[in-house]
């Protein structure tokens, strides 16, 4: 939860696909998890549930799939606002922040392949919000305006 240091620390790379494979297949079930419970979410990193490593576990509609040692190499300098909560704040309020509209992340696989691929609009904030979980930032660390924070309650009267 959002008290939890461990959030506040910066995560190390993971050198063994073993390594990635134990931290992945608790990633995916925490998240699943998590998802039927709090009916809302789309990834969790590994600082999340404990592990100081790089890594982040995606659970969409349309495509699961993980990042190992992920990194942003370029965003662009055109950005936008957004609704941004997160499962270590218990999904409980939502924070208006401003994220890079596209950016171009290098990471590996969980297979270990490494990769390239560029995310744009709710994709882009959506890897912005877990690479700065491996950094030991939080949403509410891009927060400038103390007006721009709802409860989980009114953000869906008002936006779901």
């Amino acid at each position: 939860m959002i008290g939890n240091p461990i959030l506040r620390k910066k995560s190390s790379d993971v050198k063994k696909r073993a390594e990635a494979e134990k931290i992945l297949g608790d990633l995916r079930d925490t998240l699943i998890n998590l998802q039927k419970k709090k009916r809302i979410g789309r990834a969790l990193a590994a600082p999340q549930i404990g592990y100081l490593r790089k890594v982040v576990y995606f659970n969409l509609p349309k495509r699961s799939f993980a990042m190992v040692n992920p990194k942003i190499v370029w965003n662009s300098k055109r950005q936008f606002e957004v609704w941004d909560s997160c499962f270590s704040f218990d999904v409980s309020f939502f924070v208006k922040i401003k994220r890079h509209k596209k950016i171009h992340v290098e990471y590996r696989t969980a297979e270990g392949n490494p990769l390239i691929e560029e995310f744009g609009d709710d994709m882009s904030e959506l890897v912005q919000h877990e690479v700065d979980h491996l950094h030991g930032i939080l949403a509410i660390d891009h927060l400038r305006d103390s007006r721009k924070i709802i409860l989980r309650e009114e953000w869906e009267k008002r936006y779901k």
